[in-house]
């Protein structure tokens, strides 16, 4: 039996500084004219299509059509393409190390559960180099809510693996509530979005990732 690991992306593994931000800013002011259309609005623990819709609502009053997210995030692709190209991401402290130490114990099976998109995720990490541990995961993609995503990384996992515990591993209170809603475990790192003070409701809380192999399960 294996546990499965589901770690977010943004503020837990790795910081894109302002590449998703800004790619969302361009396509926006590309498609409909106003710039730094996401100023003032918190990305973390959001899922794309949910941070699309409050941009749109933001600016525009009102939501987008299921067309205008599909031709957004059509457009921020390639624009998150070379934003990251330009800044790279900062793999934050611990996380190669931890990685290394789960796969290595040989009952531990590493996914993503994160609001990117799927190629906006794949991007990030490859950015990283940390795409070889993550062959699959849970997505913004897979739906706007993250409890959503978060079942359905679950669900790949147990059709890939003997599954017998599910262990979240985030930096904000939505990776915290997704857990809790799916019947997760739940560690917390205070290395993104959220204060520390604020995760109190995760099972741990660690101020960075090089403290969870200490910790173990």
């Amino acid at each position: 039996m294996s546990v499965l690991y589901l770690f977010d992306i943004d503020g837990t593994l790795l910081h894109a500084h302002r590449s998703g931000r800004d790619a969302f800013d361009a396509v926006f002011a590309e498609l409909h004219g106003i710039a730094d259309a996401s100023e003032g609005i918190r990305y973390g623990g959001k899922t794309d299509p949910a941070i699309i819709e409050e941009i749109f609502v933001a600016r525009l009053g009102r939501r987008p059509t299921a067309a205008e997210s599909a031709a957004f995030l059509d457009a921020y692709l390639p624009r998150l393409h070379a934003q990251l190209a330009t800044h790279g991401v900062e793999v934050l402290a611990g996380v190669v190390e931890t990685l290394e130490h789960l796969a290595a114990r040989g009952d531990c099976v590493l996914a993503v559960a994160t609001g990117n998109i799927r190629a906006g995720a794949d991007a990030k990490l490859a950015a990283g180099k940390l795409q070889q541990w993550f062959p699959f995961g849970g997505y913004g993609c897979d739906s706007h809510l993250r409890a959503e995503l978060v079942a359905r990384a679950i669900a790949r996992g147990r059709e890939r693996h003997a599954v017998s515990e599910v262990i979240v591993v985030g930096d904000t209170i939505h990776d915290i509530a997704a857990a809790r809603a799916c019947g997760a475990r739940v560690y917390a790192v205070a290395t993104g979005a959220d204060p520390a003070d604020s995760l109190r409701e995760a099972d741990a809380v660690f101020a960075s990732m090089a403290e969870l192999p200490r910790f173990g399960r």
